[in-house]
């Protein structure tokens, strides 16, 4: 499974703490695939085969600090162990338009991060794609930055961020994770 960090759509879709859900967005259209809301997991849901394999992909439609919960509940219907899971999210201590690719336990302060460790209950590694936004100046205006979305040049830097992403992705999906 493949799942994109959020806020709800509605009210936070275009706001930096937003570019995992910007990702799956990006990622679906690639493969012509499109996401549905289910409300029975409170976000948004479809697939993508790889390799005869089915991908899920999913972006929560909550807040970011309970995204684990309903990260952990689909995982469980649809039997996938959070090794198998990559998640995608934004990262302050990454410019804006880098992305890397990470397999570790941690959260490094990441809200969502957060929940879902707590979530699964365990210390496992786990892949996630940390999509660059910058950092404020001050570190007091965090919270505004990461509910803000950004300017007009960022916004460019984190699209091609993403589609470089995908092609990584694409690449991860094909040596069989």
């Amino acid at each position: 499974m493949i799942v994109g960090l959020s806020n709800p759509k509605n009210k936070y879709h275009k706001t930096r703490h937003n570019v995992g859900s910007w990702y799956i967005y990006s990622l679906a259209k690639y493969f012509s695939a499109y996401l549905k809301e289910e409300k029975k997991f409170f976000g948004f849901i479809t697939f993508i085969n790889i390799n005869s394999n089915k991908i899920r992909l999913f972006v929560p439609n909550i807040f970011m600090n309970i995204n684990g919960e309903v990260i952990y509940k689909v995982a469980s219907f649809y039997r996938i162990y959070l090794n198998e899971i990559l998640v995608v999210h934004d990262d302050l201590d990454l410019e804006v338009g880098k992305s890397k690719l990470k397999y570790s336990y941690g959260h490094g302060g990441h809200n969502g991060l957060k929940s879902i460790i707590n979530n699964f209950n365990k210390k496992i590694n786990f892949y996630r794609f940390r999509i660059g936004i910058g950092r404020p100046k001050n570190k007091n205006e965090i919270s505004s930055f990461v509910l803000s979305s950004p300017i007009s040049e960022e916004k460019n830097l984190i699209k091609i961020s993403i589609q470089h992403a995908i092609k990584k992705t694409h690449i991860l999906l094909n040596t069989n994770f």
